[in-house]
């Protein structure tokens, strides 16, 4: 508390103190000091200009720089810089080192402007891998006297993308949501495959064995508007957008629908001091590239309408809902990709053009309940297909898919557990389809791209389709999931799954997972393979991945992984009792 009566005490002592030390210095030890008359008086050394922390200067800033003072302009906040960085021990500049500053990432407004900003990409992503798969000898064999119904099986890929993204944007996303953008991602793709037996790369058995591709597409190309005159914005900066063009859109939490990118037009925003988030989404099509997957200039009569809308802390503080209806229209008409294979209509069972109306109602949610982390999906697709090739009719749709992860974090350590239900159809022939199918999957679950039967797409021999497709674990039986046809008469999907993930140090992280897979329902493969043997077991499926990031960032990552399957009995009546297996090596460089 103030005492006003101890004030001028305080003072008074405290100028004496104040100026007995001062004389004190002054004199030192040996008394006062005396300067010889013909020797100068030498000037104290200049104090040090100081800085802001992390400060990082303008040229029109130059000048103040040496001026003295209490205070130092800045010509604008985006130059208040960043703290020193300890591991690469730099500080704010115009270089080419990820932590520091410049025009070219969107650090600095483009000169002249307070507000719009550019921002540029450039990606290497490079993959090498190996693998052994099952596939038929042919009609003509590498080998000269081979009579072996199933060939050799060894293969190797190369494939790099290299992927440029230029963006052009007005509001730093850091202070408020982007007043508008325009983004352009151009992917320059490159494969080459070699595999030991014909007919793999080409059905032309002249063909070699080798085969090698490449193409360009653009991933994304798309303008951005906030619509601050139909939607005000408010005190917390709830906002509504809308992004016209291709643009990329995961319509769930782990990718189990549709996670593409393609032309259309989205309206997003969000309400409630952000705590609800919301999308309504309508995309058409474009083909895709056969050997990269990456988008064409041609479009397919195929239309998605995706909505959903995200509640966070719902119920519980960090865990997140969300609700979605999602439709996939497919009227898309004859195809021959450009390897000489017949894409649509499926070659199985009775071939005929036809459309596909399915739609999808979805409940999922991701976070965390208390000490466990819980992600869920569960999704009911109805519709019809005009034509399915195997049932040999029009087929109603009613199908169900379902799946949970369950995972623990101790230290540095998270044990998982999961499981996920694709229904299948029971009778193959019949009106009602109810093996589950989704529009463009890219799923991360159960080991995602380091697991086998995610990463691998199997053929099913002699009969035109694939079991299931790289990137996707269902077994729609589809020619491919990029330039087939949804298929809803298929045997369906369970797997249990087990796995463990340790950051062992901030750079190296290790995933490790072990799958049972089991169809849910093996009719259709007895229909097809004209085998009633085939049972239900897929087989054990194995996977170990090391992530290793040297600069604690996203700009260099290199992933390592092998993946095994141990095949089940169903698995063996379908193609052979040899394991399987995978090992890649992907390089990942950003700048």
């Amino acid at each position: 508390m103030f005492n006003s009566r101890a004030y001028p005490i305080s003072c008074i002592l405290g100028f004496a103190i104040t100026f007995a030390v001062g004389v004190s210095a002054a004199e030192g030890p040996a008394g006062p000091t005396s300067q010889p008359a013909d020797k100068p008086v030498e000037s104290p050394a200049a104090a040090p200009v100081l800085k802001p922390f992390g400060y990082t200067p303008a040229a029109k800033a130059t000048a103040a720089l040496r001026s003295s003072g209490d205070f130092l302009p800045v010509p604008d906040r985006w130059r208040i810089g960043f703290p020193m960085d300890y591991r690469q021990n730099v500080r704010g500049g115009a270089g080419l080192n990820p932590y520091e500053q410049n025009y070219l990432k969107g650090d600095f407004a483009i000169p002249g402007t307070q507000d719009v900003f550019l921002n540029l990409t450039a990606t290497s992503d490079t993959l090498f891998e190996a693998r052994r798969l099952p596939v038929a000898s042919g009609v003509s064999t590498v080998r000269p006297g081979s009579f072996d119904f199933f060939g050799q099986g060894r293969q190797f890929l190369v494939s790099e993308n290299l992927i440029l993204s230029a963006e052009f944007f007005s509001g730093d996303a850091g202070y408020e949501p982007k007043r508008w953008a325009v983004r352009i991602t151009p992917v320059f793709s490159g494969t080459d495959l070699q595999t030991s037996e014909k007919s793999l790369v080409s059905p032309d058995v002249r063909h070699s064995t080798d085969r090698a591709d490449g193409w360009v597409g653009f991933q994304e190309l798309f303008v951005e508007k906030r619509l601050d005159g139909f939607f005000k914005p408010s005190a917390n900066f709830d906002f509504s957008s809308v992004r016209v063009g291709i643009q990329g859109f995961n319509s769930d939490f782990r990718g189990f629908l549709y996670s593409d990118n393609e032309p259309g037009v989205r309206l997003f925003g969000n309400f409630d001091n952000n705590r609800l988030q919301y999308n309504v989404a309508w995309f058409t099509q474009l083909e895709k590239d056969t050997n990269t997957g990456l988008n064409t200039f041609n479009l397919r009569d195929q239309n998605v309408f995706l909505a959903n809308v995200y509640r966070q802390d719902f119920i519980w503080p960090g865990y997140t809902a969300q609700v979605s209806f999602s439709a996939n229209i497919d009227n898309s008409h004859a195809l021959i990709d450009k390897n000489g294979n017949v894409q649509r209509p499926a070659p199985v069972g009775t071939i005929q053009d036809k459309s596909v109306d399915a739609y999808y109602l979805g409940w999922a949610g991701d976070g965390h309940i208390g000490p466990l982390n819980v992600s869920h999906q569960f999704y009911q697709a109805f519709g019809r297909e005009s034509f399915n090739p195997i049932a040999g009719r029009e087929v109603n749709i009613n199908a169900q898919f379902a799946s949970i992860e369950l995972s623990y974090d101790r230290d540095y350590m998270r044990f998982r557990g999961s499981f996920a239900y694709a229904s299948g159809d029971h009778n193959p022939t019949g009106g009602t389809a109810s093996g589950f199918d989704s529009i463009f999957d890219n799923p991360n679950f159960a080991g995602g791209g380091y697991s086998f039967f995610t990463r691998q797409g199997l053929r099913l021999v002699d009969t035109g389709v694939a079991l299931n497709n790289r990137n996707s674990f269902l077994p729609d039986l589809r020619t491919s999931k990029e330039q087939g046809q949804a298929n809803f008469v298929n045997p369906g999907l369970l797997i249990y799954n087990l796995g463990f993930d340790a950051d062992l140090t901030p750079k190296i992280k290790l995933i490790t997972n072990a799958s049972y897979l089991q169809f849910d329902s093996p009719q259709v493969l007895q229909l097809l393979q004209h085998d009633n043997k085939i049972t239900r077991d897929i087989g054990v499926d194995l996977s170990v991945g090391v992530q290793y990031r040297p600069f604690l960032n996203n700009n260099v990552i290199v992933n390592v992984g092998a993946a095994a399957l141990l095949p089940g009995r169903g698995f063996k009546e379908i193609y052979s009792s040899q394991t399987l297996y995978s090992f890649f090596t992907g390089f990942t460089f950003s700048y």
